[in-house]
């Protein structure tokens, strides 16, 4: 028996919602931006192989690589429901750049617990995955939140909530929006990213946060296109880390001039995100960003919407 999972890239925070708020993404010329893992049956011991594009920035030793963690994890969950371990392999796909904000980590750690689900015939709940999706992303960025694995996951928009059981809600979200998303092609640790924040903000600051954030959140509830994207407006992480971000204050002005209705640091950087209405205005930004922002050949730039289907079961091969 073999699986294969994909989960997609997310763009986490979206300005507004530092740590509470993400969103699944994808491009609108059917490239699959996102990781893949194969789960098959086996004769032997366990062995984890890593292929695609961005697989020599993994460490050598499989144990290093948080899909191996992933396996250790659900096989221990299995025990406490008393279900017997079946032998099996496993092979990650990686196309996702490490350390580029758009939730790298997350795609591999989402695929891989989709695929180990569906090889043992879903003996975790939903939520029980997404426990664990949780704590193995945790692992990875040192504190724990949902805000990439939760979109990968379910898809579409996700508050975090982290309350009463639940983890996430879905967010109505803008369907004529495009989102570009410029990876540059320079990597921005998520750990260093953190720690370049302050440890206390000002109260006015505070305010400023939560009533955006719950501007946003009401404006997607109702409907109020103008007023969300007025929202998308960050004091909590951009005003430290776009330092980080080479040309990060070129790309807001040349987003403005063509139309963008917001721009902003997709995760912890150095990935950009626009927001445009016109697909004509978002391929003429795209063919900017190309020019004047992407600094190598890792860089990339899509023209994305949001991803409603979040991970899912693909086919039996990779």
């Amino acid at each position: 028996m073999s699986v294969v999972a994909f989960a997609p890239a997310s763009t986490a925070n979206v300005s507004v919602g530092f740590d509470v708020l993400g969103a699944a993404v994808a491009p609108i010329d059917g490239t699959m931006l996102g990781d893949r893992v194969l789960v098959t049956d086996s004769q032997g011991e366990f062995n984890l192989t890593t292929v695609g594009a961005y697989a020599h920035k993994l460490p050598d030793d499989f144990k290093q690589n948080i899909v191996y963690d992933c396996y250790v994890a659900y096989q221990h969950a299995l025990a406490q429901k008393d279900i017997a371990a079946k032998p099996l392999t496993m092979t990650l796909e990686k196309n996702m750049p490490v350390g580029s904000g758009l939730g790298s980590s997350a795609t591999s750690i989402v695929a891989a617990f989709v695929a180990l689900n569906a090889f043992y015939d879903n003996a975790l709940s939903e939520h029980e995955l997404m426990l664990l999706m949780g704590e193995l992303e945790g692992q990875i960025s040192g504190s724990l939140h949902y805000d990439n694995v939760a979109p990968c996951h379910f898809g579409g928009m996700q508050l975090v909530l982290d309350e009463a059981g639940i983890i996430s809600q879905t967010l109505p979200s803008f369907d004529d929006w495009y989102w570009v998303l410029c990876y540059p092609g320079i990597n921005v640790s998520t750990s260093a990213a953190r720690s370049i924040l302050p440890a206390q903000y000002r109260r006015q600051d505070c305010l400023t946060y939560g009533r955006r954030l719950g501007g946003f959140v009401h404006a997607c509830h109702t409907g109020q296109e103008s007023l969300a994207a007025a929202m998308l407006k960050d004091v909590i992480a951009e005003p430290y880390r776009a330092q980080l971000i080479p040309g990060f204050d070129a790309v807001r002005d040349q987003a403005a001039a063509m139309g963008a209705l917001a721009t902003g640091i997709s995760g912890s950087g150095p990935t950009v995100f626009c927001v445009l209405k016109e697909l004509t205005q978002a391929e003429k930004l795209k063919d900017w960003l190309g020019e004047h922002f992407i600094q190598n050949q890792d860089g990339f730039c899509h023209i994305c919407k949001i991803d409603t289907q979040g991970a899912r079961v693909t086919g039996t091969e990779l």
